[in-house]
C-alpha cells in the first residue's frame, strides 16, 4: 500500500533524524548501533519516498549529505581542496540496469554505443585522502563531513600500501583516494592481544580478571578508524593497517584517459589497488563481477560490502558531473544482508524537539554481522500495532529492508499478553511534561500539545540551536544545558546571550572553574555575528534544514528580507510565494512552514529578542569567475545536445543558480526547442533570453 502525502513527509522526516543520528555515529564517533546494510536500507527508503513525492524532498535530506561533522578530536582538521563524496547505492540487477540507462540518457548516447565501467569491491574501510606533490607525501586526511577532515599525515607512515614517495615520475600535484582498512586476520589478532595485555595487566597488580570488561573492537573497520586516528602516531604503529587506492582528484595532470588506465598508473607509482578491479564492456559483465565477487566474499582477507562501477571514459565522468552529494557516473552495488532474532524488552518513548513522540524498542543485545545491535526505532503508533509487539515478544530483527533497524516479525505475536497501550499523554518518566498527546488529521505521528511548556521540546530545541551545524557553542552540551534550563536561566535561545550575567551563578556551581566559565562565555560571545544560514537553521523552523536555509539565504541575503518575504506569503501575495518556490529545492512545504512560523506571536518575539542580541552579517555567496556567476538561470523546452540535469549541472559549476521556475528575481533562461509558458513569463518581466549554442558559449569561455 502506498504511503499518503502526509505519511510520506512524516516518514522523510523520521527518516532524515534517524541517518543524521547514525552518520554522527559512524562517521564521527566510529560507534555505529547499526550494520551498513541496515544503514544502506535506511537511505534507500528515503530515495524511494523522495522519487514518489519529489516536492517533500527536505532541506536536511540525506539525499545531499556526506558524511558528518568530525568530533572532538586531538588530531588537527584539515579543509579538502576537493570534496570527498558519497556513493549512490543499488541492490538489484534491476537498479544497476537503470543506472546504466542513466548515464546513456544523461549522456544521450544511443543503445548501440559502446559504454565501459571499471568495477571493483567496495571496501569497508575508513576513507583517506593522500596528497602527493612532485611525488612526495605531504599530506593525508580522513573524510570528516567531505569537506573538513582529521590530519593523519604522520599516522599513515605506518600504514602497509602508502608509500611517502611515488615510484617512477608523477605529475607535480596528485591526490590519491582510497580505503584504510584492516585484514580479517589481523583484526582476530588485534583483538585477542588486547586480551592477553588486559590479562597480563590484571596479574601484574593481582587483581581478578574480568574479560567482559576487556574492550575490544567489535568489526575490522572500527579497527581501523580507531587506529588510525590516534593521537600518538606511536600507537597507530602497533596495529596493523592497510591501504588500498580506488580514485584520484585534484591531479595537475592526468596521463591516461580512461579510469581503469589511471588506476593501473597509480598502482605503477607503487600504491595499490583492488586485486578484484576489472573492466566490464555491458551489463551482463558488470552482473556477472558481482555474482563473482560475492561468492569470493567469505573467502577474502578482507571485509567487503558491495561492487563499486564507474563510468571509465574520464571525459564523460567530467560532463556527468554530481549531484549534491554523490558522482553521476559511479555506484554501489551493495550485497544483501541477514536477519537475527532477539527479545524486546521494553518499549521507550523519546520527546523530540517538535514534541514527536517516537517509540524505541530495547532489545536484548544481539550480534547481527559483528555489530551488536540494542536498539530500534518503531517508528510511531500505528507501526506497534501493525506488529503488535509488546515487551517480552521474541522479534526478528532485519538488515535490509524498507526502514531499517526494523522488526519484520513478531514471533511471540499469539502469546496471551496484553497489547502495548501508547501514550496519550506526554510521558514524564522520559522527561515529557504530562499534557495531552494526540495525532492530527492525515498525520501517523503523535505529538505533546505542551508546547514551550514542555521541557523536553525546550531543551531539544537549545539543544539544536547550540549544535555543530547550527551555531556550534563549545561548552553548552546537554547536560549542561538541561542543568541551566532546569535553574531558569535558559528558557529561549536568547537568554544563552545573557548568561554572562550570570557568571557569579555558574561559577558557584560544583565543577565550573573561573577558566570554564570564561571559556564557556567566550565562545559565546565569538557567536554575535553568526553565519546567517546557521542562525537560520538554529531556530528549528520545521522542514528547514541546514541546506535549505543555505539556499534561502542564497537568496534572500539577510534575515529581515525572508522575513518579509514569509510574511508577504502568510498575508497572500502570491509574488512572494512564486519568489520562494523558484529557488530550486524550495517547495510548498517550506513555505508554508516559514509562514506559519512568523505567524505566531511568540516566535516574531524569539525572532527580535535574538536578533537584538546577535547581528550575523549578509551572507555571501561564493561563485567562480564566469559570465553568469551569482545569477539565477532558468532552463526550459528541449535541450537538443545535453541533458536538463546536466545544463543545471553546468550552471552550479559555473556559479549561478539553476532554478525551476521563472520569477522577477530571474537573469537568465536558455531557451530551447518547445518553451512554453516560462519563455511567455520571461517576455513579460524583460529577462535575458538565449538559445542552447550561446549558452554552450558561456560554458566555453569560463573553461
Amino acid at each position: 500500500m502506498n504511503p499518503s502525502e502526509a505519511e510520506a513527509a512524516n516518514e522523510l522526516m523520521r527518516l532524515a533524524r534517524a541517518i543524521a543520528r547514525h552518520d554522527a555515529l559512524y562517521h564521527a564517533e566510529d560507534s555505529p548501533e547499526i550494520t551498513d546494510p541496515e544503514y544502506d536500507a535506511l537511505v534507500r527508503r528515503n530515495a524511494e519516498l523522495e522519487a514518489a513525492f519529489p516536492h517533500l524532498i527536505r532541506a536536511d535530506s540525506p539525499s545531499r549529505k556526506v558524511g558528518h561533522a568530525i568530533a572532538a578530536s586531538p588530531l588537527s582538521k584539515v579543509t579538502h581542496e576537493v570534496r570527498m563524496m558519497s556513493l549512490d547505492n543499488a541492490f538489484s540487477d534491476e537498479e544497476l540496469a537503470d543506472f546504466v540507462a542513466r548515464v546513456r540518457r544523461f549522456l544521450s548516447l544511443g543503445d548501440g554505443e559502446d559504454m565501459a565501467f571499471t568495477a571493483e569491491d567496495k571496501i569497508d574501510g575508513l576513507s583517506c585522502s593522500l596528497r602527493y606533490e612532485n611525488g612526495v607525501l605531504v599530506r593525508a586526511a580522513t573524510r570528516g563531513d567531505g569537506q573538513v577532515g582529521e590530519d593523519v599525515t604522520a599516522n599513515v607512515a605506518h600504514v602497509a600500501g602508502i608509500p611517502q614517495l611515488l615510484h617512477g615520475e608523477a605529475p607535480a600535484v596528485f591526490e590519491i583516494r582510497g580505503e584504510v582498512y584492516m585484514a580479517k586476520d589481523d583484526f582476530a589478532g588485534l583483538n585477542e592481544r588486547l586480551m592477553e595485555e588486559a590479562r597480563a595487566e590484571a596479574d601484574a597488580k593481582g587483581a581478578a580478571f574480568d574479560p567482559d570488561k576487556v574492550r575490544q573492537f567489535a568489526n575490522p573497520r572500527n579497527a581501523a578508524a580507531g587506529s588510525l586516528r590516534q593521537k600518538d602516531a606511536k600507537e597507530t604503529a602497533k596495529r596493523p593497517l592497510r591501504f588500498l587506492a580506488h580514485g584520484w582528484v585534484a591531479a595537475s595532470g592526468v596521463p591516461h584517459q580512461t579510469q581503469f588506465g589511471m588506476m593501473q598508473q597509480v598502482l605503477d607509482w607503487g600504491v595499490p589497488v583492488s586485486p578484484a578491479l576489472v573492466r566490464c564492456l555491458s551489463l551482463d559483465e558488470m552482473v556477472a563481477h558481482y555474482r563473482a565477487l560475492a561468492e569470493m566474499r567469505e573467502g577474502l582477507a578482507y571485509e567487503i560490502d558491495g561492487v563499486v562501477y564507474k563510468v571509465d571514459r574520464l571525459d564523460w565522468q567530467q560532463r556527468l558531473g554530481f549531484v549534491a552529494k554523490a558522482p553521476r557516473w559511479a555506484i554501489a552495488r551493495k550485497f544483501p544482508a541477514e536477519r537475527a532474532e532477539t527479545t524486546l524488552e521494553a518499549i521507550d518513548i523519546q520527546v523530540g524537539r517538535t514534541g514527536k513522540l517516537t517509540p524505541v524498542g530495547r532489545l536484548a543485545p544481539v550480534l547481527v554481522g559483528g555489530v551488536t545491535v540494542t536498539n530500534v526505532t518503531l517508528h510511531n503508533r500505528d507501526e506497534i500495532a501493525r506488529l503488535g509487539v509488546r515487551p517480552g515478544d521474541r522479534v526478528v530483527i532485519q538488515r535490509a529492508g524498507d526502514v531499517i533497524p526494523q522488526i519484520v516479525e513478531n514471533v511471540t505475536r499469539e502469546a496471551e499478553r496484553a497489547p502495548y497501550l501508547f501514550p496519550d499523554h506526554c510521558p514524564v518518566e522520559f522527561g515529557g511534561c504530562g499534557s495531552e498527546a494526540v495525532a492530527e488529521d492525515g498525520e501517523v505521528d503523535v505529538r505533546c500539545t505542551g508546547g514551550l511548556i514542555c521541557p523536553a521540546q525546550r531543551t531539544e530545541r537549545l539543544q539544536h540551536f547550540v549544535s555543530r551545524g547550527a551555531l556550534d557553542i563549545e561548552g553548552l552540551g546537554s547536560k549542561t544545558i538541561a542543568d541551566f534550563f532546569a535553574r531558569g536561566w535558559l528558557e529561549s535561545p536568547v537568554d544563552i546571550f545573557r548568561l554572562r550575567e550570570r557568571r557569579a551563578d555558574i561559577l558557584a556551581l560544583d565543577g565550573w572553574q573561573d577558566k570554564s566559565v570564561d571559556n564557556l562565555l567566550k565562545a559565546i560571545e565569538a557567536k554575535r555575528a553568526p553565519d546567517a544560514a546557521r542562525l537560520l537553521f538554529g531556530l528549528g523552523i520545521r522542514h528547514v534544514g541546514a541546506v535549505t536555509a543555505r539556499d534561502l539565504m542564497r537568496q534572500f541575503a539577510t534575515l529581515p528580507a525572508l522575513r518579509e518575504a514569509a510574511e508577504a506569503v502568510q498575508a497572500g501575495n502570491t509574488d512572494a510565494a512564486a519568489e520562494l518556490l523558484s529557488i530550486d529545492g524550495i517547495g510548498p512545504a517550506v513555505v508554508e512552514a516559514l509562514g506559519d512560523f512568523f505567524h505566531e506571536e511568540h516566535n516574531r518575539q524569539v525572532w527580535d529578542d535574538l536578533l537584538g542580541e546577535v547581528s550575523p552579517p549578509p551572507y555571501v555567496v561564493e561563485t567562480r569567475d564566469s559570465a553568469v556567476a551569482g545569477k539565477i538561470v532558468v532552463f526550459t523546452g528541449k535541450l537538443e545536445t545535453m541533458s536538463r540535469d546536466e545544463a543545471k549541472a553546468q550552471a552550479e559549476r559555473l556559479g549561478a543558480k539553476a532554478a525551476g521556475s521563472v520569477s522577477a528575481k530571474t537573469d537568465l533562461v536558455v531557451a530551447g526547442p518547445g518553451a512554453g509558458s516560462k519563455l511567455k513569463r520571461a517576455a513579460e518581466l524583460g529577462i535575458e533570453v538565449i538559445d542552447e549554442a550561446e549558452w554552450a558559449r558561456i560554458v566555453e569561455e569560463a573553461g
